[in-house]
Formats: structure tokens, C-alpha cells, sequence
């Protein structure tokens, strides 16, 4: 790696954040500084790691450093996700390796996004497909995620326990299928293998059915498709379905569903209209 200012981009980055820092922010005397922010050692202070090492970085010299290291350094300098992934881009290439984290909620402005969607059932999943969030349309079309339990809000828990959404689907056994394939692929892309394993191990006990599509590996990659409901107040529907990614969230996922046809956006909007709905 060359010290040269445009092939250095790594080292530039690190320097302007460090220089964007206040030293008094983080108990370092700001005395006569000749340039704003922390100094470099102070950098190394704190994210344990060799001041002259971390001077040959910003120099670009000395070879990248380990993913670990860099994360110490992206704490140190207090980055946000998006920027310590940007790091990570300008030292390997390539995004960190995901770390899933659990769901800690999410914003007002996601939940004012779903909300803006009367007549579209929306929900909010995590990578192991537990709803944290939907709209009134999901609540009336799908299930009512408010008087479930917030352990069983799980997809996969429904699918496989409840008999009322069994029962709701034309063709469970696909639904089935593709929603395992999908849990897999979802875990796997946010890092979060451990995570899953007390639910796998407890569907797969409790149901022969999860266990053999489990063990048969699939993966499925659909984002979009058409879902089949059998509503209590609806009767047969179809609707179409697409799936979203949640910017800087590996961990969540937007599903929409629409009405498939006019005659269904029809049935749709005179039923979540209806005041006692």
C-alpha cells in the first residue's frame, strides 16, 4: 500500500474521522493542538493497539490490519455501522463478515413507513423470522400480531403450531417449505447460526413435518411471489408479495403484500374501512 493521498484511501478515512473527534469528549486535555480532533496515540489508546502502528496505517504503511483490530479502531473512533462497514470496504474489499446482533427495536420512521400503507398488509422481520412490526392492514388480512405473545410471533412458530394458520393457507406444505428454505438462507446471510439452534431444535421436536424440510437443506431465494389465503371474513384471496431489505439492518426484513386484482384491492379496503374491523 502506497502513502500517495489517492491510493491511501483507508488512512485518509481514519484521519478525517479522528480529526472530526472532540478531545474533551473522551477526558483527553485539549491543551495546544495544532490540528483539531484526538491525536493519533490517543487513537491507539483507545483502541488498544500500537500508537506507531497505527501512525504507519494513516501513512499507508504496514499492511492491513486484521478484521479485529480494525473493528477496535472503528470503536475507538466511534463509527457508525455504516461507516465502520465502509472501513471494512477500504481495507479487504468486502463488508465485515456478519455479526447478528438481536432486534433492539425498531425506529419511528420504519413503523410511520409501514403505517403509510393502509391498504397493504407490511410487516417487519428479523433474520430468525420473528415480527417486530406491522401495520393495521397486516393486523386485519394476516394475523393480529398484538394479541400474540411476543414469543409467538415467530413465523415459523405459526406455521408449524398454530392450526388456524394452517388452516388459512391453500397450500401449506409449499408455504411450508419455502419459509424454512427461506429461515435458513435469512440466518445464515445475517450471521446468526447460533442464534437459530434452540428454535430449530425445538421445532424439530415438535414437529415431524419442520425436521424433514429442515434436513432436506434447502435454500430458497424468492423475493417476491404470490400467497393464497383462505380470511374468515374474505374468503379465498390472492396476494402478491415482495421483500425487502432494511438499509443498514442485516438483521431485519420489510415484507408488503397487495391485493392481487382490483376485485381483491375492493374486498380489501371496505373491510379494513370497517370501523369494527
Amino acid at each position: 500500500m502506497s502513502g500517495t493521498a489517492n491510493d491511501n484511501a483507508l488512512g485518509t478515512f481514519l484521519r478525517d474521522r479522528r480529526m472530526r473527534l472532540d478531545p474533551a469528549t473522551f477526558g483527553f486535555q485539549p491543551g495546544r493542538r495544532r490540528t483539531p480532533g484526538l491525536r493519533r496515540e490517543e487513537v491507539a489508546q483507545r483502541a488498544n493497539i500500537s500508537p506507531t502502528w497505527y501512525t504507519w496505517l494513516e501513512q499507508g504503511r504496514g499492511g492491513a490490519p486484521s478484521s479485529h483490530v480494525l473493528d477496535r479502531i472503528a470503536a475507538g473512533l466511534m463509527l457508525t455501522e455504516p461507516e465502520r462497514d465502509h472501513l471494512h470496504v477500504l481495507a479487504f474489499g468486502h463488508p465485515p463478515e456478519p455479526h447478528y446482533r438481536q432486534h433492539d427495536g425498531i425506529t419511528p420512521r420504519l413503523q410511520r413507513v409501514l403505517d403509510a400503507m393502509p391498504f397493504s398488509p407490511a410487516i417487519i422481520r428479523t433474520a430468525t423470522w420473528d415480527v417486530v412490526a406491522w401495520n393495521k392492514a397486516a393486523a386485519i388480512i394476516l394475523t393480529d400480531y398484538a394479541k400474540l405473545p411476543p414469543d409467538r410471533r415467530n413465523i415459523l412458530r405459526m406455521i408449524f403450531s398454530d392450526e388456524r394458520v394452517r388452516a388459512a393457507q391453500d397450500d401449506w406444505r409449499s408455504v411450508a417449505r419455502y419459509v424454512v428454505g427461506a429461515f435458513r438462507a435469512d440466518a445464515a446471510r445475517a450471521g446468526a447460526g447460533m442464534e437459530i439452534r434452540q428454535l430449530v431444535d425445538e421445532l424439530s421436536g415438535n414437529s415431524p413435518e419442520f425436521k424433514a424440510m429442515w434436513d432436506d437443506n434447502e435454500i430458497a431465494g424468492a423475493r417476491e411471489g404470490i400467497k393464497r389465503l383462505h380470511h374468515p371474513h374474505l374468503g379465498s384471496i390472492e396476494l402478491e408479495f415482495s421483500s425487502f431489505a432494511v438499509e443498514g439492518r442485516p438483521d431485519l426484513n420489510m415484507m408488503v403484500y397487495n391485493p392481487a386484482n382490483a376485485e381483491i384491492m375492493a374486498r380489501f379496503r371496505a373491510l379494513i374501512a370497517d370501523p369494527s374491523a
